[in-house]
């Protein structure tokens, strides 16, 4: 039963809408509601269903004119309004009574509107950076037209804060115009309430006056053909500027390149000529304006001498001129390279005047490398100047003999004269009437004259050869050759056993080869060393085996020289240096008196050896008066002498042989009965080997 209640109702709301969609339907048809004054507006009326009926227009709700209204058909009418005004706006309705009594109605609305127009507003504005600009949009249109300000899609706000806004009387405000507010801003006039919109593109163009910005303002670069400098200028400006160089000398295509804009001038191969200021000129139709680069170029230093070696002998004048160049222009230095001292005198034996370097009466030691420097903020440069001249004298020459020869030994070499010393001239002869005999020896090699006659004396002298000539020779020295080969080898000193005791000296000594004859003695002299100090010779027999100095100077060094002699010459000197130190303070006062005593017993001796000599020759002295006390006028044995067999006629005779000056005589004066009165010793009798061998031993004698 339910089931068949909800069929039931079912089919009676069906029955229902089929019954209600069988009423009159009714459609107006337009091409468009919004008709632009002036134009023809065609509406078309058509009942869709309900039969046919009699239709009538009407606007406003009030009947339309039967002239603009015809009819088509049974069941439709259109109505033809022709150059439409506003006031054919409104609300147009069609109506329809059907046959059957039925009445039904549709309305539509016609929108009439005049515009939107942008009449004379500007699409085209110009602003300088800086200043406040106003962009009007000047729209007309009917009904109300509703204005929008666009940028970018954007709408332009109207809050009164913003620095681009849109104003109430519909322009654009632009406060301190800035570079990016320039481009196309959009006014777009809509008629209120409709979809009916027109839009109108204004360009913005914001001016800004050229400026010029240096990176460098002053640009410092050195000359050479392999120097490029960029000058740029960096341009600012709208529209952007033209750019123009100013320059110091005429262009060259060839020497001056410009980048696309101009803005980069290259300068290639930069030379003097192109100091100068270089002006950068941006220009556009707003202004002008203009920058300085300042170009300094800097030349290298160069400097030019008017010889750059001279040779001249020594006591002559020499001269050498020195020009320098650059820029800034430089500081002109004469320098002695051999001690770094810089020449700066004007006067003198060495002075530079107006850049020449004078020398008078040039002194070997003058010789060497000069140096002409130039000195600027841009660099130095130099040249060097070498002066040659001969060598000077050799000094601390020692010469020696040798087996028929001669051996020079140099402590220090001698001057060079600026260039080096290539050999020695060696001179020799054997009396001042002879002509000098030389030989030159190359300067790596032993200095030795080696052909000379054995045991002869020689005058020698020795001299420095360079490439300008030979130098002052040497002091002679006059020195005995030695004898040919079969001389002994040099002895040996044993450094490594020398003893140093107070002021005395002791070496131990050494020959290895005799040369094949047997030796002789030992030649040994010594000196202090240093320079005018006499040698002290003395010789050593030749089986002694060392060297024994005494009395020696305290604080003082000393140079000790042994030769070796056999019957073929002497050897080379063994030379042997050694040093006595300072004498302590004690020592000292003990040696003064000892010195003392020593004095009164040489005295003493003395005194008893002339007095004794005196009584047995002269009778007389203190010891001839002793005797008389004792002995009486005739003294024993004094008689024997006057009258007897070996009378000597009031001399007395000494006993024995004659022997050379410098040996010890003993004598016996005997008395007339051949009885011996006393014995006298003189100081002249041959030393014992161990006397003979104790050095320094200061022998005083008496000729008898």
């Amino acid at each position: 039963m339910k089931n068949q209640s909800a069929f039931t109702l079912k089919m009676a709301l069906l029955l229902l809408l089929l019954l209600h969609g069988t009423d009159a339907k009714m459609d107006i048809i337009t091409s468009k509601q919004d008709v632009l004054v002036g134009e023809e507006i065609l509406l078309l009326c058509k009942v869709l269903a309900g039969g046919e009926g009699d239709i009538t227009w009407l606007k406003d709700g009030e009947e339309i004119d039967e002239d603009k209204v015809s009819k088509v058909d049974e069941t439709s009418s259109k109505l033809v309004i022709k150059n439409t005004t506003m006031w054919d706006m409104g609300r147009y309705t069609c109506a329809c009574e059907f046959e059957n009594g039925h009445k039904d109605e549709i309305a539509t609305q016609l929108y009439v509107y005049e515009g939107p127009s942008f009449g004379s507003t500007t699409t085209y504005h110009e602003f300088l950076e800086g200043t406040d600009g106003v962009v009007p949009c000047l729209v007309t249109g009917q009904p109300a037209v509703d204005v929008h300000w666009l940028r970018d899609k954007e709408d332009i706000s109207t809050n009164v804060g913003r620095r681009v806004r849109h104003m109430p009387d519909n322009t654009v405000f632009i406060e301190k115009v800035k570079r990016e507010d320039a481009g196309t801003y959009l006014c777009q006039a809509q008629i209120k309430g409709r979809p009916i919109y027109k839009q109108l593109s204004v360009s913005v163009v914001v001016n800004a006056p050229p400026s010029v910005h240096l990176k460098e303002e002053v640009k410092k670069v050195m000359a050479g053909p392999e120097t490029n400098v960029s000058l740029l200028c960096l341009v600012d400006g709208l529209p952007k500027p033209n750019i123009t160089w100013t320059m110091p000398m005429t262009f060259d295509p060839s020497h001056h390149q410009f980048n696309s804009d101009r803005s980069q001038l290259t300068i290639r191969s930069v030379a003097r000529a192109d100091y100068g200021e270089y002006i950068c000129t941006a220009t556009n139709k707003i202004a002008e304006s203009s920058a300085t680069i300042m170009l300094h170029v800097y030349e290298a230093p160069e400097v030019f001498v008017s010889a750059e070696q001279q040779s001249v002998s020594v006591g002559k004048r020499i001269s050498v001129s020195c020009n320098v160049s650059g820029h800034p222009q430089p500081e002109q230095h004469w320098i002695n390279k051999h001690n770094g001292r810089t020449l700066d005198s004007a006067s003198g034996r060495v002075r530079v005047n107006d850049g020449v370097l004078v020398i008078d009466e040039i002194v070997p030691s003058d010789g060497g490398l000069y140096s002409c420097m130039a000195v600027s903020a841009s660099g130095n440069a130099s040249r060097d100047v070498a002066i040659h001249t001969q060598p000077g004298p050799p000094l601390y020459l020692s010469v020696s003999p040798g087996p028929t020869s001669v051996i020079f030994s140099l402590k220090t070499p001698p001057i060079s004269g600026g260039t080096p010393i290539t050999s020695f001239v060696l001179q020799w002869r054997q009396s001042a009437t002879e002509q000098w005999k030389e030989i030159a020896v190359p300067a790596s090699d032993p200095l030795a004259i080696t052909t000379l006659k054995p045991y002869t004396l020689y005058t020698v002298r020795l001299a420095a050869l360079n490439a300008v000539g030979v130098g002052q020779f040497s002091d002679t020295n006059t020195i005995q050759t030695q004898g040919i080969r079969g001389e002994p080898d040099s002895p040996v000193l044993s450094s490594d056993k020398m003893k140093v005791e107070g002021n005395s000296f002791y070496v131990p000594l050494e020959q290895f080869d005799d040369g094949g004859s047997p030796l002789l003695h030992f030649d040994v002299r010594y000196r202090q060393d240093k320079e005018k100090t006499e040698w002290k010779d003395m010789q050593l027999s030749s089986d002694a085996d060392s060297v024994s100095l005494q009395d020696l100077s305290y604080g003082s060094d000393y140079r000790l020289e042994v030769t070796a002699v056999n019957a073929n010459g002497s050897s080379i000197p063994a030379v042997f240096n050694f040093t006595i130190a300072e004498q302590p303070v004690s020592s000292r006062s003990m040696t003064k008196g000892s010195v003392a005593g020593i004095v009164m017993v040489i005295f003493l001796v003395v005194f008893l050896v002339v007095d004794a000599t005196c009584c047995y020759r002269n009778r007389c002295g203190l010891l001839m008066s002793i005797a008389v006390k004792i002995f009486g006028q005739k003294v024993p044995g004094l008689k024997t002498l006057e009258d007897g067999e070996g009378a000597t006629n009031g001399e007395v005779k000494l006993k024995g042989i004659s022997t050379p000056r410098g040996s010890v005589q003993h004598a016996v004066v005997q008395t007339k009965d051949k009885g011996l009165l006393t014995e006298i010793t003189c100081d002249k009798a041959p030393l014992t080997k161990h006397e003979k061998n104790l050095p320094g031993r200061d022998l005083h004698t008496v000729d008898a």
